[in-house]
């Protein structure tokens, strides 16, 4: 008897998986999907000691080839090094805020703030920053990147919560202190 539902079972599994039917009607083509792609470009600059601020600062305008909304992202890279890899070279980015400590208790932080039209680079510091070295003012590069985004919608209210759960707001009991 079961060797009769060992057979039974080994044939109705061969049975089974060898199947195939016909392909059934192609559906319905789908809407296009959005093809977005952030943007990105590169800045050399020289910061500049802003002595109202006490902050080294450099101002780079967004290029008007790239377009920026207020709701997109943006952030900032500094080219850290430049890295032999076989036969070439590859650039090694870090994302800003960056700190370095300099020694004595020194620190600098490379930061940013933008608008949906500049990029205000800045290094802050514990120091007295008009003369910090030019190895950290002069000729930084820098990478953009403008990411593209939509502002999040408005989440539920406590009354369209309310109304969903079909709930009175005078049945919710107050706990009181």
């Amino acid at each position: 008897m079961k060797y009769l539902l060992l057979c039974l079972a080994i044939t109705s599994s061969m049975f089974f998986t060898a199947c195939e039917g016909d392909p059934g009607p192609p559906g319905p083509q789908g809407d296009p999907g959005i093809n977005i792609l952030g943007q990105v470009f590169e800045v050399t600059v020289d910061f500049q000691y802003n002595p109202d601020t006490a902050l080294q600062e450099a101002l780079i305008n967004i290029p008007t080839s790239v377009e920026v909304y207020e709701s997109d992202v943006i952030l900032v890279y500094r080219l850290e090094k430049v890295v032999n890899a076989s036969g070439g070279s590859a650039d090694a980015w870090s994302p800003l805020p960056q700190n370095f400590f300099l020694g004595g208790g020194d620190i600098i932080q490379y930061v940013y703030n933008h608008t949906f039209f500049d990029v205000e680079l800045l290094i802050d510091g514990n120091f007295d920053l008009s003369v910090l070295s030019t190895d950290f003012t002069n000729d930084q590069v820098f990478r953009i990147a403008v990411v593209p985004s939509e502002f999040a919608t408005d989440g539920m209210s406590m009354t369209d919560l309310l109304e969903t759960l079909t709930i009175d707001a005078a049945d919710i009991e107050t706990i009181g202190n």
